[in-house]
């Protein structure tokens, strides 16, 4: 199985599409959505071309494929154009080897990582918007595709790529950023 898991579009149509290309270039299963869909937030510049209601429409083409996770600047009413549930502040994976857990980053993070998150456990967030693909000192593997719109730190925007084997953090072009073996 492969997954794509991006985050933090805020709002930008254009980083949307770009989404949804690597989604189907990448001919993924799934896209695990980590939060912060159509809302840029009271902290950040307005994403380029700014379209919540298009990003939206976007994103409901796939809505049998979408698995999301609330973010800090997703509120209720954004759940109201989207089609499939972004309430969640987290999600439990099964996968084929250990779990994915996933959530934006806000409430958890990589400083507080739940205790049913344990080795060989991926622990995905977004939020901050730079790209991480590391283990920690338990073996947990901590994952942030970074930001698919709104990078920080001199990061491009990116997005994650998720199979048995790896996990990679990708450009928008298809250039590997970051890699990491499971």
């Amino acid at each position: 199985m492969k997954i794509l898991i991006a985050s933090d579009i805020h709002g930008s149509l254009s980083a949307a599409k770009k989404v949804m290309d690597a989604f189907f270039n990448e001919k993924a299963d799934y896209l695990i959505f980590l939060g912060d869909a159509l809302y840029h937030g009271p902290r950040n510049p307005l994403p380029c071309e700014y379209d919540p209601a298009g990003v939206a429409n976007l994103l409901n083409t796939i809505k049998d494929k979408v698995i999301a996770i609330r973010g800090n600047c997703d509120s209720e009413v954004d759940g109201m154009l989207l089609h499939f549930p972004i309430t969640a502040e987290y999600q439990n994976i099964i996968l084929h080897n250990g779990k994915l857990f996933a959530t934006h980053g806000h409430i958890f993070d990589q400083g507080s990582i739940p205790v049913n998150v344990v080795s060989g456990d991926i622990f995905a967030f977004g939020h901050i918007h730079i790209p991480i693909a590391e283990y920690n000192e338990s073996g947990i593997m901590i994952f942030n595709p970074g930001s698919a719109s709104l990078p920080k730190e001199n990061h491009p925007p990116t997005y994650g790529v998720l199979t048995n084997e790896k996990v990679e953090i990708k450009e928008f072009n298809g250039e590997i950023y970051k890699k990491l073996m499971r």
